[in-house]
């Protein structure tokens, strides 16, 4: 008896274990569970984390191939510079929820144009033994930007839904987005070996800020993560 009631004991576990949760939604799904405000800043801050990594990787490998003297570098204008950022965790804290998620969404929008850019002149470019690989890592962090500049607009209207945001910011679909006008810099019928190590050495800072960024507002916003 002992034995069959162990045995139906391990088919119910089996049977249970098999059960799936509701997942969560993505953007723009059914049939699934709304996400929280503290689960939609775990994803966005996953796929920062990621971009961000990618873009490491990115400039990293550049540099290995074409700039082993770092001699030559010099001063590097970042097309971003407009943009008003804070320099640390401290000052990020005190811009306040609203001005912080106004620089994020800031920041992604103006990358949209020149990592298209990016990846269409790496594309074409003859050294097939480095860019291969790179321009297909540039065309994956430009559709990672466009997903996550959607997902933090999408997390700004359930933070103004809580309570925890006001309407001050602005938010504007991702669809309507108009991107940055960029300098004559980007507009150039091909860009350079330099001109690539610009743009991947400006993304990186970039999207290290973002995601500094995202993980300090989050935060300020659920301070009941104790972060």
């Amino acid at each position: 008896m002992r034995k069959v009631w162990l045995a139906a004991a391990l088919v119910c576990l089996a049977l249970c274990v098999r059960v799936n949760p509701v997942p969560i939604c993505a953007f723009g799904q059914t049939g699934c569970r709304t996400p929280s405000l503290a689960e939609l800043f775990e994803r966005l801050i996953q796929q920062s984390s990621r971009m961000n990594g990618i873009s490491t990787d990115l400039h990293s490998e550049f540099e290995r191939y074409f700039l082993p003297n770092k001699n030559f570098l010099g001063n590097r204008r970042c097309h971003t510079y407009g943009i008003t950022t804070p320099d640390d965790k401290e000052n990020a804290q005190r811009l306040g929820r609203e001005q912080l998620t106004k620089v994020i969404l800031r920041l992604l929008e103006a990358w949209s144009d020149p990592l298209s850019q990016l990846y269409w002149s790496m594309s074409l470019d003859q050294n097939q033994n480095f860019n291969h690989d790179t321009s297909n890592k540039a065309l994956e962090i430009t559709d990672m930007v466009q997903e996550l500049r959607g997902g933090v607009a999408k997390m700004a209207e359930k933070m103004k839904q809580e309570g925890v945001l006001s309407n001050a910011v602005i938010y504007v679909s991702p669809e309507s987005l108009v991107p940055s006008s960029p300098s004559p810099f980007y507009r150039r019928e091909k860009l350079k070996s330099m001109d690539h190590h610009d743009l991947l050495y400006c993304f990186r800072r970039d999207s290290n800020k973002v995601q500094n960024y995202l993980q300090v507002l989050r935060c300020t916003t659920l301070p009941e993560l104790n972060c």
